[in-house]
């Protein structure tokens, strides 16, 4: 069942494969469109669908990070050359799928810096309501960053919006003023969003969790810790006894955000795993080394892959018809493996801290708890655990780059240039700023 109907703002402009969107001819202005509370409640919801789309969580941003790292690979007798090219960890700046997930990112940017620039002149609102929702955009925005930064590295910051054909020519920001960014609409944030239930739509625990996410990969292990022990201990989330329960419905008791997909708002995802046997197109399917990589009775392997014959595919997101399954961002089993992987890093880690945390995720995928004692074993205990925990949730890649592990892991790459996606051409063809540069390697 689905709670609300997100509504793609006439604002939102045409996508194209700039940094922003040029506001077409016949469509109102944003003073027009802003007036009433209700106004800035549907501009929010706008700025949500963007992710939506089938370049982003409605297929292909997720499944690129696990098909670039060793969770899936593209069958000889599929297709898409784009998918190719990113299991070859060969990607050319011209793949068309790179391109539309730098194009909807910034999409979704740039509804959100339209909203937010015309809360402050809504009169219907009080100074919390405006706070709220500014957070909530904020929210919308930092996320989009952040996905970003980790295909791409160090991009454009947007934080005003883009009407008209002014403001289109922006220079590539450092890693470091990203993550600032980042780091600033996420502290407003949880200052000033409500404690919800809601999984749809941000809330304060989603806020903590992206933060503490954020704050592991800048490597700030005492605030990733932080964050993540405040949403485990006063969030109200729960990690199901049985592991396929987090995907059997939407908003488990261990989901923290999610994306809401409906059949007319519908997702991609299982189309583009199941086999050809079932109506689905198997541009993926799961790795022989993922196969391998789960142990004896791990209750996740079931939940997560199924078989037609001989041929595994994944079943976590298994809505073929209708395409209508939410899509996980943030849950609790994150956390308590951001708290251990930051506790194992810290120059004097509690070690039984990280077994435990460790444990929690181990015992309930029905294993044995770890006993292990040395840090460097636990790290990469931590490791597969995220690999097989998160299999199929769009983590593997960012996992393998951020703690330097890509090259000792996958085969296919050999060169610190491959840590990053290209820009895709058409923004550096017409990114007429001299900061606007393509990534090395490319």
């Amino acid at each position: 069942m689905k709670k609300i109907i997100f509504i793609t703002l006439i604002l939102c402009t045409a996508l194209s494969c700039d940094v922003l969107d040029v506001e077409p001819q016949n469509s109102i202005s944003a003073e027009e469109a802003f007036n009433t509370k209700e106004d800035i409640d549907k501009g929010i919801l706008g700025a949500y669908a963007s992710f939506q789309s089938l370049s982003y969580y409605g297929r292909t941003f997720g499944i690129f990070s696990d098909l670039a790292a060793d969770n899936l690979s593209h069958p000889v007798d599929a297709t898409a050359t784009a998918y190719a090219e990113v299991d070859n960890n060969s990607i050319l700046p011209e793949n068309g799928s790179v391109d539309g997930i730098w194009s909807i990112a910034y999409d979704g940017i740039n509804v959100a810096n339209n909203v937010i620039d015309k809360v402050p002149t809504i009169t219907d609102m009080t100074e919390q309501e405006k706070n709220e929702a500014l957070s909530e955009l904020y929210f919308i925005r930092a996320l989009n960053h952040f996905n970003l930064l980790n295909y791409f590295g160090g991009v454009p910051i947007k934080v005003a919006p883009t009407v008209g054909v002014n403001n289109l020519d922006a220079p590539r920001n450092t890693e470091e003023e990203v993550y600032n960014q980042i780091i600033n609409d996420l502290i407003f944030a949880v200052e000033h969003l409500p404690v919800s239930s809601t999984k749809i739509r941000a809330s304060n625990a989603a806020a903590k969790a992206l933060l503490a996410k954020v704050y592991l990969y800048k490597k700030e292990y005492p605030l990733a810790i932080l964050m993540a022990s405040e949403v485990i201990s006063d969030g109200g989330y729960t990690l199901p006894d049985n592991y396929r329960d987090v995907f059997e419905d939407d908003e488990s008791d261990e989901s923290i955000f999610e994306i809401s997909f409906s059949e007319l708002e519908r997702n991609r995802i299982a189309e583009y795993n199941f086999p050809t046997s079932l109506n689905g197109r198997r541009e993926v399917e799961p790795s022989q080394d993922l196969l391998d990589a789960y142990e004896a009775n791990d209750e996740r392997f079931e939940a997560s892959i199924a078989f037609e014959g001989d041929k595994a595919y994944a079943i976590k997101y298994d809505d073929l018809s209708l395409g209508t399954g939410n899509f996980i961002v943030l849950r609790l089993a994150d956390m308590y493996l951001i708290r251990a992987e930051a506790e194992a890093s810290l120059q004097a880690p509690n070690v039984s801290s990280v077994q435990s945390d460790i444990n929690e995720i181990r015992v309930r995928a029905n294993l044995q708890p770890t006993s292990e004692s040395s840090i460097t074993q636990l790290l990469r205990i931590i490791e597969d655990e995220r690999r097989i925990e998160f299999a199929f949730e769009g983590q593997r890649w960012f996992d393998l780059v951020r703690t330097d592990r890509a090259i000792t892991v996958l085969p296919n790459v050999n060169s610190t240039n491959q840590m990053l996606f290209p820009i895709p051409t058409d923004e550096i063809q017409t990114n007429n700023s001299p900061g606007m540069v393509q990534n090395p390697g490319y």
